[in-house]
């Protein structure tokens, strides 16, 4: 189906055209998208000759969305659907002038314009062509140094849509690349997530650090690089670091249904769990290089995850992701090795799983993927393909128990809270308190510790 077939069979683009009269064009990802044969929910509309937040309230009150003003300086206006998955962007055009518009845009395959009345296609930078021959151009330098946050969105782009990048953006992001410190941290971890959302991230990376885009933003890159590889890892750390991205893009792809609806959830950052996770993957070692000995040719990184963990929180903090975005990307790092740890025990029951899962909870599925990716990418010497092969059989032992298990869990309940304890024992608060209320937290989970008279003998042994 061509572009403007899809155009045509768009149900709220009918609507819009059939109850209104004005001069609206479809702009941007759209059109992009609708180019490419794919289905969208986001629609960018420029209205030339009416007020746009005029026109977004009349629309509003047409399809009973919800109005939210984005930018009342620019007017830029958007309605949220009650479905809560449709909406529509809406603005005036640059200058009031539509060819200023799109002159101004970031990249020739966004700088395509249709009217939804006439069906005439706008496309003064060849856009079209480039989707056909999918290629990634720029429309002018200018447009990149007045907003630097668009070299980042070209690479975002190859990571989705897997499109060449072409050699006049490489080469002005290489020679520019101290301007991605311009734009504001939120807008730069937007476009970051997005990439990692992307089939092609694993590419991208690469792509980005020959640019020396991905050490700007990810200084911690530059130790990473310095950890060669070792009998367990037939990758040096950074390499092995992007193969890790790859292969959780890969387990997600031949995931099942269950699976990959847990990891499209958006629960924090407004951007699905698996794009959070590919992050998690790409930071998942950067706690060897500052943990790293070499003890009789053996190379080893005790504590590794830990050390991890505790960078990536301060490096997110910094970037200002979100307090949830860095307590999910802190755990999963903490916790990659663990649940290759439980299936690895001389005796793996069903206690043992359990244990797993409450202590992971929702980020079980995660968890494991992460550990599986891992074990993956690291196949040096010493690694035989029958001690991979065991490995991602118990893992996917593991993911089938939790998926297994999920539905008839409960939350544990609270059988003594701090109070209590220290009345019980006599305590003032202290971080001996937290260690016995954690203590207590992990008999719950193992299942030794089920009624509030076992809770109370349990303190009292400790």
């Amino acid at each position: 189906m061509n572009l403007l077939q899809q155009i045509e069979n768009d149900k709220i683009l009918n609507k819009i055209k059939q109850e209104f009269d004005n001069e609206i064009y479809l702009v941007g990802g759209a059109v992009r998208d609708f180019a490419m044969g794919k289905k969208t929910y986001d629609r960018d509309l420029i209205v030339t000759d009416r007020d746009a937040r005029e026109f977004s309230l009349a629309l509003a009150e047409k399809f009973m969305a919800v109005f939210v003003p984005l930018d009342e300086k620019n007017k830029i206006y958007r309605l949220v659907f009650r479905d809560k998955l449709n909406y529509l962007d809406i603005t005036n055009p640059i200058n009031n002038s539509l060819d200023d518009d799109l002159k101004r845009r970031d990249l020739t395959i966004n700088s395509v314009a249709v009217n939804l009345k006439t069906l005439e296609i706008l496309d003064p930078f060849g856009g079209l062509d480039n989707i056909k021959n999918k290629k990634i151009n720029m429309i002018c330098e200018q447009n990149f140094s007045d907003d630097p946050l668009r070299m980042l969105r070209a690479f975002r782009f190859h990571a989705v849509t897997g499109f060449e990048i072409s050699k006049s953006i490489l080469d002005f992001v290489g020679k520019n690349v101290k301007l991605i410190h311009k734009p504001a941290l939120e807008r730069i971890n937007y476009e970051i997530l997005k990439m990692f959302g992307g089939n092609y991230v694993h590419e991208t990376l690469l792509l980005a650090d020959d640019c020396g885009l991905l050490t700007e933003i990810f200084p911690v890159m530059l130790d990473v690089k310095k950890v060669p590889p070792n009998s367990h890892h037939h990758l040096d750390l950074f390499h092995h670091s992007i193969e890790t991205v790859k292969q959780i893009n890969e387990i997600y792809n031949n995931s099942s249904e269950n699976v990959k609806k847990h990891l499209n959830r958006i629960d924090f950052g407004g951007l699905p769990r698996i794009s959070h996770l590919k992050l998690a993957g790409f930071l998942h070692d950067i706690g060897k290089f500052s943990t790293w000995t070499i003890e009789d040719g053996r190379h080893r990184f005790i504590k590794h995850d830990d050390v991890g963990s505790k960078m990536a929180h301060d490096i997110l903090k910094g970037m200002h992701f979100s307090n949830k975005q860095v307590e999910y990307v802190s755990y999963l790092i903490k916790n990659h090795i663990y649940p290759s740890q439980v299936m690895s025990a001389p005796d793996v029951t069903d206690k043992v799983m359990m244990r797993f899962v409450r202590k992971s909870d929702l980020n079980a599925i995660d968890n494991i993927i992460l550990a599986m990716a891992d074990r993956l990418s690291a196949r040096g010497v010493e690694i035989t393909d029958e001690m991979v092969e065991r490995n991602i059989t118990a893992l996917n032992r593991l993911l089938e128990f939790y998926l297994a298990k999920r539905e008839s869990l409960k939350p544990l309940p609270k059988l003594l809270d701090g109070n209590k304890v220290m009345r019980i024992l006599k305590l003032k608060p202290s971080p001996k308190l937290g260690e016995i209320m954690d203590a207590l937290l992990d008999a719950q989970i193992a299942g030794d510790v089920t009624t509030r008279d076992e809770a109370v003998k349990f303190v009292q042994n400790l």
